[in-house]
């Protein structure tokens, strides 16, 4: 394995021979014993084993032919805790303490004797307290000399019913799974417990393993109802600079086994239970399809939590080993060919694992503008340019920068000018010649700030007296908007200027003369649309009605149509009213009910009491209605 030192947080990848290392999934089938009081029948196991690798199983469908498999370890029936830790997961392990990723998960039928396989008893310890255990073996075994620095921590969660629950924590709720820009899954409020020993592991992994769930069936005593899963992480770090720092995980996982509710009699609570472990392992199965394929198809990781946590197990970056627990009863054979199928997918899944290290990222970049800075003397030409450009606008937007723009540029430049000098002279003779030089380019300074500050008193002055002469005829004319324009003008010829062409073309004066009285005439439609509310009221309520537009019609013709609308308010059936201009099937019902409680309408304005008849709706009303009345 060949590691480059990265500049920060990144994956190093595994590399062998110029080409990424790969890494496929092992698979190891273990058959565990006949349990109490099976076999009566005396029909022998529905599955034996052919070799160390190779195993053979009764077709279901056909009772005389047989179902061959193969597979990287094969467990018998009296394999033992210790056999079966040493063959398949101990040559794993050591990949943890070097920056990458392990995963070791049972899987079966309930009943087959994965819990047993993974935690075992007091006598016969299981997968997780010999790997735990082996985890510090090798830790402890390192040299001294290496100058790395190891810590190991743990986590243990549950997944019970699509919910993720912390077991070191049993007071939490449902935690989230999320998924960093580097694709490492992790999950955030999850309780990461520091432990020093075997004995510091076991003081917290006990009691935590004490709130899984479990429950009992007809095929099962202690039957786990949730997938259990226990994560090692252990960070190794270089004690000198730049203090790389290498994090391996190991995923312990013991999954619930996929359950035939027919056969355990699950009811309520435990029915619930065994739906959402069926659903997580169907879940699990298309994820291995998937990978299987190859194609470029979507793998459904997400379709659950289960899947979701085994995203870097199956198809990710660690050294994943499947342990098939099966039993010999024929009464489970049918589960049993399913798991050996599930299995023989399994085991043609390929991983891609890497190191992951980060390193302290140095400020290098920094280090080298000073150096090149110390070498000069002077800045960088660019950022040079930039501070100058950056000067001349700050000095473009102040107030009075159009007076002395070129003066203040001209004495930037020689205060530059005179910082280089300082800057480039290095003996004491040169500094005293040059304080000498300073002193007199100082003395010229203040000269030309003092004529500065005397033409500033001038300006403020002339602004000062400028109003008092533009003002004066601004109040006492009277003239048009064209002549109080002139009024802001300065100078008198060119007042002059302004007032000598309307003089000469005196042509150009009609359409101004026109367009004057068309003003005044809108102004007096105006007045006497504004004053005719003012006046008395005209009969019949027509001061209601727009002028604008009834201006233009006949008055009898409008007296008539008005009637004709009343007399439809008050006798019209529904349909007639619907025939009126704003009228719907509501209004029209609104309409006959007040005629049904308070008569008929006197005149038009009545309508307006009509419930959401509002006056601006009644004016729209009455300027249809007339308009469609007089038409026909």
């Amino acid at each position: 394995m060949s590691c480059r030192r990265p500049n920060m947080a990144e994956r190093v990848l595994v590399k062998g021979r110029g080409r990424k290392k790969i890494s496929r999934v092992r698979v190891a089938v273990r058959l565990r014993p006949f349990m109490d009081k099976q076999d009566e029948r005396g029909e022998g196991p529905c599955v034996r084993g052919l070799d160390s690798q190779n195993l053979e199983i009764v077709n279901w469908r056909n009772a005389t032919e047989t179902l061959k498999y193969h597979f990287d370890v094969f467990h018998g029936e009296q394999t033992t805790q210790k056999e079966v830790f040493l063959s398949s997961v101990k040559p794993i392990l050591p990949y943890i303490t070097r920056g990458q990723n392990a995963s070791v998960f049972a899987y079966g039928p309930t009943g087959a004797g994965k819990t047993h396989t993974m935690l075992g008893n007091s006598t016969q310890p299981g997968v997780i307290p010999r790997a735990v255990g082996e985890v510090f073996n090798l830790v402890n075994a390192q040299d001294e000399d290496e100058a790395w620095d190891y810590s190991i921590g743990m986590s243990y969660l549950e997944i019970y019913n699509e919910k993720v629950l912390d077991l070191l924590s049993p007071s939490s709720q449902d935690l989230p799974i999320r998924e960093d820009k580097d694709k490492n899954i992790l999950i955030p409020g999850l309780t990461h417990t520091m432990i020093s020993s075997f004995s510091d592991f076991e003081r917290h992994f006990v009691p935590a393993n004490l709130n899984r769930t479990t429950a009992s069936t007809k095929l099962n005593q202690r039957s786990s109802r949730s997938h259990a899963v226990l994560l090692i992480k252990v960070v190794r770090t270089q004690r000198c600079l730049p203090r790389r720092q290498q994090t391996g995980k190991l995923y312990l996982v013991d999954l619930a086994g996929s359950e035939d509710n027919r056969r355990t009699g699950n009811q309520g609570i435990r029915l619930k239970e065994s739906g959402a472990i069926n659903l997580s392992l169907f879940t699990l199965s298309k994820v291995v399809d998937s990978l299987k394929s190859g194609a470029s198809v979507r793998v459904p990781y997400r379709d659950s939590k289960l899947t979701r946590l085994l995203q870097d197990s199956l198809g990710g970056s660690a050294h994943s080993l499947m342990i098939v627990n099966i039993a010999p009863e024929y009464e489970y054979c049918f589960d049993t060919v399913g798991a050996l199928n599930f299995a023989a997918k399994s085991k043609l899944i390929v991983n891609a694992p890497f190191t992951r290290e980060t390193v302290a990222v140095l400020p290098v970049k920094r280090a080298r503008e000073a150096q090149e800075a110390g070498q000069s003397g002077t800045e960088p030409e660019k950022k040079k340019q930039r501070d100058e450009k950056k000067t001349e606008q700050e000095a473009a937007t102040l107030p009075s920068a159009h007076l002395h723009s070129l003066s203040e540029q001209s004495v930037m430049d020689r205060l530059l000018a005179l910082e280089k000098r300082v800057m480039c002279c290095e003996n004491q003779d040169g500094v005293s010649m040059m304080k000498h030089s300073a002193h007199k380019e100082i003395e010229a300074l203040k000269q030309e700030h003092r004529d500065f500050e005397r033409k500033a008193l001038l300006l403020s002055q002339l602004v000062k007296e400028k109003p008092r002469f533009s003002q004066e005829p601004s109040f006492r004319s009277s003239t048009a908007p064209l002549q109080q324009k002139q009024a802001n003008v300065t100078k008198g010829n060119t007042r002059q200027a302004m007032v000598q062409p309307l003089q000469d073309h005196s042509s150009q004066l009609q359409p101004v003369k026109a367009l004057t009285v068309r003003k005044q005439s809108v102004c007096v439609k105006k007045k006497v649309a504004t004053a005719l509310p003012d006046k008395a009221e005209l009969p019949d309520g027509k001061e209601n009605m727009p002028s604008g537009w009834e201006a233009h019609l006949d008055q009898s013709v409008v007296e008539q149509a008005r009637q004709k609308i009343l007399q439809i308010l008050n006798t019209g059936s529904l349909k007639e009213l619907k025939s009126l201009q704003q009228i719907g099937d509501k209004k029209a019902k609104l309409i006959l009910g007040w005629r049904e409680v308070r008569g008929i309408f006197s005149k038009l304005e009545d309508l307006s009491q009509v419930e959401g008849m509002t006056e601006k709706r009644f004016s729209t009303f009455m300027k249809a209605n007339l308009l469609s009345v007089m038409g026909k």
